[in-house]
């Protein structure tokens, strides 16, 4: 017998979901897929200055730093500048994805058994990097007032205890699309600092606003301890180029003591292809081109879940790539009804926590939204 760990003891049993979408493609039937989220296959036009960018590295030339190349740091500093927002390159390090940004943090702030605050709903990948880092999460909500999302700052008072080590904000919010007010972060800076608590701001989804208007982000300076996350992923639609990068801000001496360790930390895996560092400053250059064919895609989308289905209630979205319908009846059987009987694909709102009602989650980079919601109201509007 082979004793395995107990944090990767997850449940394996697919949702009737996931086994009813299988069971569709193994008999060759297509799909409308509406939770598409990978760039490369929502036919998006790249510029080719990217692919030229990424073919004109020499992979023959290793030169680690444990932080990131410095060339690239700062391209990530002008990436910020471009923004209006002041980032050093010595407050800059590289990780190969936002995902390991998260464990080197988990790792360096919190030991086994202390608290992470995260919000619900919001994406469930915090739940696993939690538990391959033996750390406890805990949840505080957002509120939907039926125009906007926002924090609910006394349960967020109210959740920290003697072990909470950070509080995670994921700016915009994945799924609701809910940006982080001025107040906001005026609020949260101001209980963690009197706490003594770190602040994680997943802003992979910053420069993607619905409307005219972004939220106010972390990599700015600030007071306490704060770290921003972004990458590749996202802000240049390459979710396979893997490099992303932690702004960490705050306090001098908070703020150093985080970068040493987390330097330590990564030069412990050094993860970070060389080849696409060396290529980042190219890449940066078509940031504004790929970001403007993105924002164009997602927000036709969005105006066609507002031109919508009557009495199915969209959920106001500031920025990100998804939509949120509030929807009548069970959730998770009329999203099984959708891909059995128009073989379109939805998430159900309880994939994020969400709770209160029912909800359907859609991406919003998908190419065809449009046959998307035809057949949505045909489910759920039948005789419209």
């Amino acid at each position: 017998m082979v004793n395995f760990s107990q944090r990767t003891s997850w449940p394996r049993r697919p949702n009737a979901l996931s086994a009813a979408l299988a069971q569709r493609r193994a008999r060759g039937l297509p799909v409308i897929d509406l939770t598409l989220s990978n760039p490369t296959r929502a036919g998006l036009a790249y510029p080719d200055d990217i692919w030229n960018a990424l073919r004109d590295v020499d992979c023959g030339r290793y030169a680690p730093d444990a932080r990131g190349l410095l060339e690239a740091r700062r391209a990530v500093s002008a990436y910020y500048a471009a923004r209006d927002i002041d980032v050093g390159a010595d407050r800059l390090l590289l990780t190969s994805s936002t995902s390991e940004a998260y464990a080197l943090l988990f790792k360096v702030l919190a030991d086994p058994g202390d608290r992470v605050l995260v919000p619900r709903p919001s994406y469930p990948l915090l739940q696993y990097l939690a538990d391959l880092e033996g750390i406890e999460l805990g949840y505080y909500p957002l509120r939907y007032d039926g125009a906007r999302w926002s924090l609910d700052l006394d349960r967020l008072a109210a959740a920290v205890d003697g072990r909470t080590r950070a509080v995670v904000l994921v700016n915009p919010n994945n799924p609701t699309g809910s940006y982080l007010s001025a107040e906001e972060r005026m609020a949260v800076e101001a209980l963690c600092c009197e706490c003594g608590i770190a602040i994680l701001s997943d802003e992979v989804f910053f420069d993607y606003p619905l409307g005219t208007q972004r939220g106010v982000s972390f990599a700015n300076e600030g007071r306490g301890l704060h770290v921003a996350l972004g990458g590749l992923s996202k802000a240049l639609a390459l979710p396979q180029a893997k490099l992303s990068w932690m702004a960490v801000g705050g306090d001098s001496a908070l703020r150093d003591e985080a970068l040493a360790r987390l330097e330590i930390a990564a030069d412990t895996y050094l993860s970070v292809g060389s080849g696409i560092q060396q290529a980042l400053p190219a890449l940066m250059a078509s940031c504004d081109a790929i970001q403007a064919t993105v924002l164009a895609r997602v927000r036709t989308n969005y105006r066609l879940l507002w031109a919508g289905i009557d009495g199915v209630e969209v959920i106001n979205s500031e920025g990100g790539w998804y939509g949120v319908l509030r929807i009548e009846g069970d959730e998770e059987a009329l999203a099984l009804t959708l891909l059995e009987r128009e073989g379109a694909l939805v998430h159900p709102g309880y994939f994020y926590d969400f709770t209160g009602g029912s909800y359907w989650v859609l991406s919003l980079l998908a190419e065809d939204v449009a046959a998307g919601m035809g057949a949505i109201a045909r489910v759920l509007r039948p005789t419209s």
